[in-house]
């Protein structure tokens, strides 16, 4: 007997907790923010997964032999705060990168806690209500920077945490690169990563 549970078998007015989240075994890929469902696309663009790539591999080069570890979706970032337990975990998000520093953080099912950076690219179908909702969860969780990419514009913002707020760099794009106290020494070249797209369509 199939217990597979379908995605449309859900009350989306309802407040889910990662114990719900842990359960589910439906094809479509979901976050948890503030306890409420969001529908992730059902597989990223070509381009995205470029742009992702591209970083993903700049990062993983400068961190081979360092305490910090870079780790690209799918992968469950649970974002507790008051407590660890599964039913009191209303925020569970799969960002495109993120790189932990705190080796405690991580277990068997990902990250619990807090990324040190988190990395976003965006596409067309990213609404604004879910940009929003992440923006201030990952702010109120304690990210230390928060990197946003829009393909369509070429262009980079870097929120870095200060005093419990970001904090926008400027809009970086190609001719800029980005540097980050978080890991000395790296350099993410903007006019490479934007190479990628090469005129291409982005959707």
């Amino acid at each position: 007997m199939n217990s597979t549970m379908k995605f449309a078998e859900l009350d989306l007015n309802k407040v889910y907790t990662y114990a719900d989240y842990f359960k589910w075994k439906f094809e479509e890929r979901v976050e948890l923010i503030k306890g409420k469902i969001f529908r992730m696309s059902p597989a990223p663009s070509r381009m995205h997964q470029k742009l992702s790539n591209h970083i993903n591999f700049q990062l993983y080069k400068h961190l081979l032999g360092k305490k910090c570890e870079v780790y690209t979706a799918p992968f469950d970032v649970r974002l507790p705060r008051k407590s660890s337990d599964d039913k009191e975990i209303y925020t569970v998000l799969q960002p495109d990168v993120c790189v932990i520093c705190d080796p405690a953080k991580l277990d068997k099912r990902g990250c619990l806690g807090a990324p040190d950076i988190v990395v976003e690219v965006l596409s067309p179908g990213n609404n604004a209500k879910e940009l929003k909702n992440k923006y201030e969860v990952y702010e109120e969780a304690g990210v230390k920077e928060y990197w946003i990419v829009q393909p369509q514009y070429c262009s980079f913002v870097q929120y870095k945490l200060e005093n419990g707020k970001y904090q926008p760099s400027r809009q970086l794009t190609t001719g800029d690169v980005v540097t980050t106290e978080i890991l000395e020494g790296f350099v993410l070249d903007l006019t490479a990563l934007f190479a990628e797209i090469d005129g291409e369509e982005i959707d």
